[in-house]
């Protein structure tokens, strides 16, 4: 039944994706393409270069490009760096895997803190626990406890 259920999800979730590719907009695609005089993506520049690539992806999209294609001609018009986001093949693949790592790890460290922090507390409380109670202090405690009641 969850394996149903997955499987029902996946294809809702990849229905959009795949239209995407096959019909994208020029919003999408403003995304994921940089800017190369200005180093940021398509929406964010007003060069007269990120107007020329806009309007190269609207005429590619009108003759019914899809969205990998589109990329792969761009790409091979000004090189890999035209893409906001890096391949997923090589040395590239770093880019993709080292933030996960980082978290993971950083989520280890923080986790050995906590149990390291809580060790020395139940330490702290069992040395306290341990150590003999003056008794004029001792006997002070009880007279107030004893005013108090009375």
């Amino acid at each position: 039944m969850r394996l149903a259920a997955l499987l029902l999800l996946a294809l809702v979730l990849a229905a959009p994706a795949a239209a995407s590719e096959q019909h994208p907009t020029l919003g999408e695609l403003e995304g994921e393409v940089m800017c190369p005089t200005c180093k940021t993506t398509l929406d964010q520049s007003s060069a007269p270069i990120a107007n020329r690539i806009r309007r190269f992806i609207t005429t590619r999209i009108a003759a019914g490009d899809t969205r990998s294609e589109i990329k792969q001609k761009l790409v091979a018009q000004f090189g890999p760096a035209i893409l906001a986001e890096p391949s997923r093949h090589g040395f590239n693949l770093l880019a993709w895997v080292l933030p996960f790592v980082a978290i993971g790890l950083g989520a280890a460290v923080l986790a050995w803190l906590v149990w390291r922090w809580s060790r020395r507390r139940e330490a702290a409380s069992a040395a306290a626990a341990d150590a003999p109670i003056d008794p004029e202090l001792e006997r002070r405690v009880d007279d107030e406890l004893a005013r108090f009641d009375a």
